[in-house]
Parts: structure tokens; C-alpha cells; sequence
């Protein structure tokens, strides 16, 4: 029994150093194609996926993970960087207070957390100038051709009003 326990942690110890050597290899392929004739960029670069990478495996938000993996399958760097992006973005998300405008961000960016968050702030901008507005026939003309996208109301506001 005890010369068991030995091989499983023997096993499961040499599939961690096979699959940590792998990455690093993985990596180190990534920084070469990036600067084939740079040896300190290469240095740089792996040394940063590397950071990456380590960070990336402690994650806790996986739908998250799995967007900036989709992203960048290949960019341990940019997959934290999209990684954080998405991450704010989503948290911001979970607090704004206009359900309509954030239904309509949603469903224009059902998996993007990043760009609802910029089309949620676009249009609940937009919405409120066109609460301001003054000319009536050309806000209703606008409001008719975009009756859920008030960015595009302001745009066609503007272009009829002025």
C-alpha cells in the first residue's frame, strides 16, 4: 500500500513537470516567432508570458477565463490583459441600474463584458439627450426608425434637427 501511494505521487508529480515543461517550451516557441533575431526581446517576452500564465492558473471567474482564452489562444499576456478587461467590465455590469439599455447591451454582446459595458454606456448617454431634446417631429422620426437603439436616435437626431 505504502509502495502505491509512492507510485501515484510519483505519477502525478512527473504529469506536473511534463505539463510545466510544455508550457515553457510553448512559450518560449511564442517569443521566438514574435522576435526571431532578439534574444533580450524573447527574454522579455517569455518572461511575461510566464507571469501570465502563473496568474491566468489562479483565475476564479472560468466563463471569463475561458472568453480571453478564445481570444488569444496562444497570448498568455493578452489573455490576462482581456482577462482583467472582461472581468471590470462584467462587475460593472452587475451594478448599472437602466434594465432596458442593459438588455440591449446584452443582447448585442451576449459573451463580451467589455463592449456591453461600452454600448451600455454609449446608450444610456444617448438616452438621456434625447430626453433634452427639443424638436419634436425629428425626435419622433428618429425614435421610429430606432425604437431600442438610442445611440442611433441621436445620431439621426442630429442629422435631422441641425
Amino acid at each position: 500500500m505504502k509502495n502505491m501511494f509512492f507510485v501515484v505521487l510519483y505519477l502525478v508529480f512527473s504529469v506536473g513537470v511534463a505539463n510545466a515543461s510544455s508550457i515553457e517550451t510553448e512559450i518560449k516557441e511564442f517569443a521566438y516567432r514574435e522576435y526571431p533575431n532578439d534574444a533580450k526581446m524573447q527574454r522579455y517576452v517569455y518572461k511575461k508570458q510566464i507571469s501570465a500564465y502563473n496568474y491566468l492558473i489562479s483565475v476564479r471567474d472560468s466563463e471569463v477565463k475561458k472568453f480571453a482564452s478564445r481570444e488569444y489562444p496562444y497570448d498568455y499576456a493578452m489573455q490576462k490583459y482581456t482577462y482583467d478587461k472582461q472581468l471590470s467590465a462584467k462587475q460593472y455590469m452587475s451594478t448599472v441600474g437602466d434594465a432596458e439599455v442593459k438588455k440591449f447591451s446584452f443582447r448585442e454582446y451576449t459573451y463580451d463584458y467589455a463592449m456591453q459595458k461600452y454600448t451600455y454606456d454609449k446608450q444610456l448617454s444617448a438616452k438621456r439627450y434625447m430626453s433634452t431634446v427639443t424638436n419634436q417631429g425629428a425626435k419622433k422620426q428618429a425614435e421610429r426608425r430606432y425604437k431600442y437603439d438610442y445611440a442611433m436616435q441621436k445620431y439621426t437626431y442630429d442629422k435631422l434637427a441641425y
